[in-house]
């Protein structure tokens, strides 16, 4: 049987290109470039107005690490609560200590917050310290239906044997959701070794601007960023080369 692709992405262009080529599932966040934060509730109600995909809202109050402040707390807890008036699907999220364990006490605030949408635990599970403990914890907290992790690595095709391992202690109690550098040519031995029933895959690309006068000598970003005319989108071609693997 062929997997579930949630599509991770910005722009309500990206998941209306996601339908037709296939997905089954979004994540829709904002700041790709930091990893995923929470995308506005414009951007969630456009998204959503634009396709009939199940939607998944990152709860990421900012890029860099997973371990918030109790601002940063609230403010998630207050997206959650967004989350349920333009009730999408489910949202996202992680909490670590500094110890690089589970905050098991905040994720399990998130997840009686979040009920009875879904929820994933997204890859600052690929952060931890331990995670056959960290697989554990997430499970005993409940109400959380998988995990997105690389296998904590870079990519999932360098973390695989961490993924398939993984798979194996879970055992059906919750779903292990490979991402992070799925491609065309790994994807099908990703999914194969780890018998993943789900997949999580970006397959960006980028759309030139519309833009005809362009100043050279200003950009919006910080000096290492995203060219300033090349938009980001979902690449049609690129998903669709890993959806018609299976």
């Amino acid at each position: 049987m062929a997997p579930i692709f949630e599509v991770c992405l910005d722009s309500a262009a990206s998941a209306i290109i996601a339908e037709n080529t296939g997905g089954k599932r979004i994540e829709l966040c904002a700041g790709l470039m930091e990893g995923g934060i929470t995308p506005s509730a414009g951007l969630i109600s456009t998204v959503k107005a634009k396709t009939s995909l199940p939607i998944m809202v990152m709860i990421r109050p900012r890029g860099g690490d997973f371990c918030y402040d109790d601002d940063e707390f609230e403010a998630m807890v207050q997206d959650i609560k967004l989350c349920h008036s333009l009730k999408v699907k489910g949202v996202v999220f992680g909490i670590l200590l500094q110890d690089g364990s589970i905050d098991k006490t905040r994720v399990k605030k998130l997840v009686e917050a979040a009920l009875p949408m879904q929820v994933t635990f997204h890859r600052a599970f690929d952060m931890v310290k331990d995670p056959f403990q960290s697989l554990e914890d997430i499970i005993e907290i409940g109400g959380i239906q998988r995990i997105l992790t690389s296998g904590c690595e870079r990519s999932a095709y360098e973390g695989l044997d961490m993924l398939v391992e993984l798979s194996k202690r879970a055992d059906g109690r919750i779903i292990i959701m490979p991402g992070a550098g799925i491609t065309e040519r790994n994807v099908s031995k990703i999914v194969s070794a780890m018998n993943a029933t789900e997949v999580h895959v970006g397959a960006g690309g980028t759309k030139e601007s519309k833009m005809e006068f362009r100043n050279p000598y200003c950009s919006m970003g910080y000096a290492i960023s995203a060219p300033e005319y090349a938009l980001k989108v979902t690449s049609e071609n690129k998903l669709g080369g890993m959806i018609q693997k299976f």
